[in-house]
């Protein structure tokens, strides 16, 4: 089973996630949030945990998109359960000197190397992280790297996101 976790705001009616929930009703589901407008890392984690503790974690895999991805990461730091996998796709830097204030908990950011397969997306054109950022991130998590050329933060219609998907689990899982 598949686990959307969106970024601030939710995932709008464009946005990739959005996409394959739609396209696969029965294998996507969306991890919903009290607070989309002021993420607030203790709720969201907690959330998360709520959802993932009613299912066989050997079957999960995590895909998060900005400040889901650290949602994720940050789980996983205080939690310790291992999954499937996890796909971050454009990984917010909670760190960065201009991030918004209202967005809050996220760090520091867990940074060692997850015990699961997982697979960063990275875009040479990203607002919220620089591309260098995201692969050291994917170098410190452990994680497989893929470059998006001039994606921007990765937000729209995503039409490779499945695909991607599909080839980390080949390789993978």
């Amino acid at each position: 089973m598949y686990f959307n976790i969106p970024g601030l705001n939710n995932s709008g009616p464009q946005h990739w996630q959005t996409h394959l929930e739609e396209k696969y009703p029965d294998s996507f589901q969306r991890v919903q949030q009290d607070d989309w407008a002021t993420p607030n890392c203790s709720d969201w984690i907690m959330r998360l945990e709520e959802v993932l503790s009613q299912q066989p974690l050997e079957d999960v895999i995590l895909i998060g998109h900005s400040v889901g991805c650290a949602t994720i990461v940050n789980w996983f730091g205080k939690y310790q359960h291992r999954i499937k996998g996890a796909m971050l796709v454009a990984p917010s830097d909670v760190e960065r000197g201009d991030y918004p204030k209202y967005i809050t908990g996220f760090f520091p950011l867990y940074l060692k190397k997850l015990p699961f397969p997982s697979v960063v997306v990275g875009s040479t054109d990203d607002h919220v992280v620089d591309f260098e950022r995201a692969e050291y991130f994917a170098g410190l998590w452990g994680s497989d790297f893929v470059e998006i050329e001039n994606g921007g933060h990765i937000e729209g219609a995503w039409e490779e996101a499945f695909e991607v998907l599909q080839k980390f689990e080949l390789n993978n899982l």
